[in-house]
């Protein structure tokens, strides 16, 4: 019995440990194929279309709602204690700016995005699309995954300042027209700084570039027919939400520590 959980788990911790390697072989050679560069623009144009263009409704209507709810709730919550909301508008906007827009965004993008990477890379991987690649002297990594992988970093950055915007817009409106709160004051930029910017820049290409290296190496690693495309969709969307997680982490415990504690 003990033996049987000993090799489980030594089994489990290969697995694991070989994967993390593919990992990051692939993300070493994407970024090799983005300095060998070659004619993509053209697939690099229909990809910034496919990921951003046909997810703007999707930030839109998630990130708004989401901006609509928060300042309510704070706001509701504000009124049963002091009944002071000259700060709800400057302090919702540090936030957004600095972790809740890109977080939000790309955990959005992970979902939409990277299920759609993994679920294209997984049907040419099964149907050995990606073998006749390699045969034609063609790498697959520069050939599928640097085109969305440039395009991503372009459009989640466009997409997490987009949505960031519109969730503070639709929580000034939620709070002017559900508490009274003056407009002016909700809109006071005055406590937004160049380092909450820095890090919005820094999380959104952060972001835009783990989502199609990871959603692109589960699809890579699909086997089978249907049933293997499935769980590369499935491992792309928990694989890029995690990713999404983790490096939020890192990098807001990192500008915590460069800022000494005054973010």
């Amino acid at each position: 019995m003990i033996g049987t959980l000993v090799t489980r788990l030594g089994t489990r911790a290969i697995a694991s440990a070989r994967a993390a390697h593919e990992l990051w072989s692939t993300y070493v050679a994407t970024i090799a194929g983005v300095f060998r560069g070659g004619r993509r623009e053209g697939e690099v144009a229909r990809q910034m279309y496919a990921i951003g263009n046909r997810s703007l409704v999707f930030i839109i209507v998630t990130l708004g709602f989401l901006g609509m709810v928060m300042t309510y709730e704070a706001c509701l919550q504000l009124s049963r204690i002091t009944g002071d909301y000259s700060q709800i508008g400057q302090q919702l906007l540090r936030l957004i700016v600095s972790d809740l827009g890109p977080t939000l965004a790309g955990m959005m993008l992970a979902t939409r995005v990277g299920a759609g990477i993994a679920a294209e890379l997984g049907s040419m991987k099964v149907t050995e699309q990606i073998d006749a690649l390699r045969m034609n002297g063609v790498l697959p990594i520069d050939y599928l995954i640097v085109p969305r992988f440039l395009a991503s970093l372009v459009m989640t950055l466009a997409l997490v300042i987009v949505g960031s915007a519109v969730m503070y817009l639709a929580g000034g409106l939620t709070a002017h027209y559900s508490f009274g709160v003056n407009p002016h004051i909700f809109f006071d930029v005055s406590a937004l700084r160049m380092r909450h910017v820095a890090l919005l820049l820094v999380k959104s290409l952060a972001y835009g570039a783990a989502i199609p290296i990871v959603a692109g190496f589960c699809g890579l690693r699909a086997r089978g027919s249907s049933e293997g495309v499935g769980w590369a969709t499935t491992a792309a969307v928990i694989g890029s939400s995690f990713a999404v997680l983790a490096l939020d982490f890192v990098l807001s415990a990192s500008a915590l520590w460069i800022c000494g504690g005054d973010l």
